[in-house]
């Protein structure tokens, strides 16, 4: 263990520790925007400078080991002072549109401004301005208001191993993008979506859909496979209008397209919400305990005159493994045949 103070509090830590991360451990707040705890130290924002005792600069917490006996001071004067200005630069080339943004209130930059104080910005000039939004179907990429954190390409490379995205250019005319400007045609994970810091990757889907106000989060699991990623809906007047998904899971906050972006049909009218029962060929609306007798009676039937193995059972991939296990247990035990399949051929 590393033995070393921050803010004049002992913090023991393993070996190999980030500055940021002890700080973190010790409840020590320094503010970022292109760290992520899963993310390779990028050092890019810069906002995590701290000093340390002994070495004549700001150093960046993220990418700095700890080190026995060290003395980090994570707030002064000076720093706050590099902080803010940090902060001023970075907006200086952003929109003032927070009202109709769709991740105020979620931002990571506002907050910063806000605790900061940054209502006018003293810094003037030329700023990007980019016309054209993108034409994929699922994600809003609005480049004027993204800070080059980096997040969504490290995210995209190390998490996913796509490399969709890299930043290209250089100085003033850097810009994050597909190759050759393309517009986006990636597997839409949407994983660079939940770990941007702005406004500038949002879900097409979520455009005023509605913010904060008057959303409740509901904890569930996805129904599209049996693999259980959990996910949080965010439901504004009993219509689910975005997904997302907590890091304190067993997917760790990732989500697969059809989990985050495929949740329309739960709001849709055409949705069966009973069973339904055919006769003289049409549908009619039936009670569950019905709907079972019925299959249980027809499945005896035919059990009866023509034997057990003309039954068959195909299973499902959006069901859980204790599900598939009950169900081939069922075929196998009640009905008695091994006449059994699966949609994915697991």
């Amino acid at each position: 263990m590393i033995d070393l103070k921050i803010n004049g509090m002992p913090v023991s830590v393993p070996e190999g520790t980030t500055i940021l991360d002890a700080a973190r451990f010790a409840d020590i707040p320094i503010p970022t925007l292109c760290h992520h705890p899963k993310l390779i130290p990028y050092g890019g924002c810069r906002l995590c400078v701290v000093e340390v005792n002994g070495i004549g600069r700001p150093v960046t917490s993220c990418t700095t080991p700890v080190s026995q006996g060290m003395e980090v001071t994570t707030s002064t004067p000076l720093i706050e002072k590099q902080r803010k200005t940090i902060l001023e630069l970075i907006l200086s080339d952003h929109p003032n549109d927070c009202m109709i943004c769709e991740k105020a209130g979620d931002c990571t930059l506002q907050e910063l401004a806000y605790f900061y104080g940054i209502r006018e910005n003293r810094f003037e000039g030329e700023r990007r301005v980019y016309s054209k939004r993108d034409n994929n179907p699922f994600i809003e990429r609005d480049l004027e208001k993204c800070i080059l954190c980096g997040k969504c390409v490290r995210i995209c490379d190390e998490i996913q191993g796509v490399g969709a995205i890299d930043i290209a250019y250089r100085g003033f005319n850097a810009k994050i993008c597909p190759p050759f400007e393309k517009d986006l045609d990636c597997e839409f994970c949407g994983q660079c979506v939940s770990v941007c810091p702005t406004g500038a990757l949002t879900g097409k889907a979520w455009k005023q859909m509605g913010r904060q106000k008057d959303i409740r989060e509901i904890d569930t699991i996805c129904p599209y496979c049996g693999c259980g990623c959990n996910l949080t809906l965010h439901v504004r007047r009993n219509e689910v209008i975005r997904v997302s998904s907590r890091e304190d899971t067993v997917n760790e906050g990732w989500l697969c397209p059809k989990g985050r972006f495929g949740y329309s049909f739960i709001n849709s009218p055409e949705r069966l919400k009973k069973p339904l029962i055919k006769e003289k060929g049409k549908f009619r609306e039936a009670t569950w305990d019905e709907a079972l007798e019925l299959v249980a009676s027809k499945l005896k039937e035919i059990k009866g005159k023509s034997g057990a193995d003309s039954i068959g059972g195909l299973s499902s991939a959006r069901c859980t493994n204790e599900e598939n296990y009950l169900f081939q247990k069922f075929i196998r035990a009640a009905i008695g045949t091994n006449n059994l399949d699966h949609c994915a051929r697991y």
